[in-house]
């Protein structure tokens, strides 16, 4: 680690905001940026807050991204290309598409600056524990440059390969757990609907060698039949669309994006993923 670098964070959304936390508890000087600039005002006490990407790109060695889709993405990278970025590090843990991390590399790269796409595994409480995993794409010296950052923020940093390889593994381990959470829901309502209750049934997954950590997160939530966003639904979707365009077509595809986009249409986008089982009943 450079010892005297400065540390910028764009995006303090659900996964954005514990993050960069933990890098200040780390002890990392922090600037931070958020478009909507209430999410900042946790931050007034512990960290430096701008009031422009300019700003925060200036003050900054290394800046990460957290931000929602392509488009967000998009805008915020083209702004920071037209600064003088020469020698600093951008490490993009956003969950976009493949060719849109390419695109962005290569803009960043054409500055004489550095690209990571370093998206996460793990939902909002793993970012408050600092137990994520985070999965990278990008030149072998840059992903040292940024160990130390990513030994605060995760449990396991999985160098995959050149830029695009940390986006590719995202969107397949999403696409792993959209599966899960619909095959969860699915055997939730089969075993109620055969007199079994709910809290029984979950009990019985989690103890047996089906379960994992995606069912027993979910289970408070299942129990209660209450739904607060760890991970939204729409997000789920978003990356399932991501996949399927990117060549996820497979036998169970088709039928398990219709349920993600029946449960949106029916107003539970905002709602946790496992909320797909009120779009299920």
């Amino acid at each position: 680690m450079m010892s005297n670098e400065k540390i910028g964070w764009i995006g303090l959304g659900n996964m954005g905001k514990p993050m960069a936390n933990n890098l200040i508890k780390a002890g990392f000087p922090l600037s931070v940026y958020n478009r909507s600039s209430d999410k900042t005002t946790d931050f007034k006490d512990k960290a430096a807050i701008s009031t422009s990407i300019a700003h925060l790109v200036a003050q900054s060695d290394v800046i990460f991204t957290m931000l929602t889709n392509d488009d967000a993405v998009t805008e915020v990278y083209n702004e920071i290309s037209e600064q003088d970025i020469e020698g600093k590090l951008f490490i993009d843990c956003s969950t976009i598409s493949q060719s849109c991390s390419l695109k962005i590399a290569e803009l960043i790269k054409a500055k004489n600056a550095a690209f990571l796409d370093a998206p996460v595994a793990g939902s909002t409480a793993p970012a408050t524990d600092g137990t994520l995993i985070m999965m990278v794409g990008g030149e072998e010296k840059d992903v040292k440059r940024a160990s130390a950052y990513f030994d605060v923020l995760g449990k396991l940093t999985k160098h995959l390969g050149k830029n695009g390889s940390g986006i590719a593994a995202k969107l397949s381990i999403n696409y792993f757990l959209s599966l899960i959470y619909q095959g969860l829901a699915e055997t939730v309502l089969f075993a109620e609907k055969m007199g079994i209750e709910r809290k029984d049934m979950l009990e019985i997954i989690n103890e047996s060698a089906c379960g994992n950590g995606a069912t027993k997160i979910k289970t408070p939530l299942l129990i209660k039949d209450e739904y607060p966003a760890a991970f939204a639904l729409d997000l789920m979707l978003k990356d399932v669309l991501l996949a399927q365009k990117a060549g996820a077509d497979f036998p169970l595809s088709q039928a398990m994006i219709s349920i993600y986009q029946d449960a949106h249409e029916k107003g539970l986008g905002k709602k946790d993923v496992i909320g797909i089982i009120e779009a299920m009943k």
